[in-house]
């Protein structure tokens, strides 16, 4: 049996996956019990009145050319959110399995985890060094019963990057014992490259992607999973029917032509430059105290007065994220980078 199938939940293994209704647009569809007529409103190209393929050929091509990876080895989500809910799905049985999350790190991991019934172990982030990894101590807590470890680089909320060898070297002492998935939602605002490439080597890394950051696509909910082709194959049992939804492909696939592209360069470039500036303008402010590096497109601060802080940013009509629940944060804001005249305003805000 392979590595994958003995970490699998064997009730997933053993799963009949449903079958959806056959997709060929070439012929008339009087199979999947749609309606033959569009709405008058409907302006989608394929219609709405149809089922969706459910991991279109065409997105899952131009999401492997986007990132580099085989097409066999690409899952399309509704976000990175559905992706996290599907490993945990797959590989977690409730009250027996674990994951593993270093904490300030981004939330769902563990309330997905909850969701399913499976245990969250917790490891710290080295606040005092930056909030780097504790490699030492997340392989000494990496028992039998965790199967996946997720790490997010940079990471939500802290902005920093997690050691790329260290993640790798983590990857390697847990291969045939658990995932290590790598969060990359932030990576396209750093020089880092992804650990995608590393697939090959360490077939227990799975790395998760998104447009709705780099590439203005929060509101298309569309997401990917780049991991071997097993751990694709056993995820596509346990994804619904029809994930992709037809207004979502087109905005994707409109989105992602070469002029878009090279806007969403651009425009991660002006954020990058605002993100300095912003890196350099804080902790000039009375009321700021710390203001930590950042290699994502937002920036972590602690204040005198987070409280007062919030409310000031409300009361020039803007909102930052109030962290001051996270372990080691007891006064910070996540403050996203804004247009250059929006940040002014929320700098001035703050004078």
């Amino acid at each position: 049996m392979s590595w994958v199938k003995a970490l699998v939940r064997a009730d997933i293994l053993a799963l009949e996956a449903y079958e959806a209704a056959a997709w060929d647009p070439n012929l008339t569809r009087l199979h999947a019990n749609e309606l033959p007529w569009r709405m008058a409103g409907d302006n989608s190209r394929a219609g709405l009145n149809r089922y969706p393929e459910g991991q279109p050929k065409v997105l899952i091509e131009r999401l492997a050319r986007l990132y580099g990876v085989p097409a066999f080895s690409v899952l399309a989500t509704r976000g990175s959110d559905d992706a996290i809910d599907l490993l945990i799905r797959a590989f977690c049985r409730a009250e027996h399995d674990a994951v593993l999350i270093c904490p300030p790190t981004f939330g769902m991991y563990a309330v997905a985890a909850r969701i399913q019934g499976a245990k969250v172990v917790n490891v710290p982030l080295r606040s005092h060094e930056g909030f780097a990894l504790d490699e030492e101590a997340l392989l000494k807590r990496s028992t039998a019963g965790v199967k996946i470890v997720f790490l997010c680089s940079p990471n939500n909320p802290t902005g920093n990057l997690l050691a790329p060898d260290a993640i790798l070297r983590i990857a390697a002492a847990l291969t045939q014992h658990a995932l290590v998935v790598v969060d990359e939602a932030y990576v396209e605002f750093t020089t880092q490259a992804t650990l995608a490439r590393h697939l090959t080597q360490r077939p227990n890394l799975v790395i998760l992607r998104t447009l709705s950051k780099a590439h203005a696509l929060a509101g298309a909910r569309c997401g990917t999973l780049i991991a071997d082709a097993e751990v694709i194959a056993l995820l596509r049992k346990v994804l619904p029917p029809y994930a992709i939804a037809q207004p979502t492909l087109e905005a994707v696939l409109s989105l992602l032509q070469p002029a878009e592209l090279e806007s969403s360069t651009f425009h991660r470039a002006t954020i990058c430059t605002e993100r300095e500036r912003m890196l350099r303008a804080l902790p000039r402010l009375s009321r700021v105290m710390r203001v930590w590096p950042s290699e994502a497109n937002f920036v972590l601060a602690e204040f005198e007065d987070a409280s007062d802080a919030f409310s000031l940013a409300r009361d020039a009509n803007f909102l930052v994220r109030d962290v001051r629940a996270y372990p080691e944060l007891p006064r910070s804001l996540r403050i996203t980078i804004g247009t250059p005249s929006q940040n002014d305003r929320l700098l001035e805000a703050w004078a």
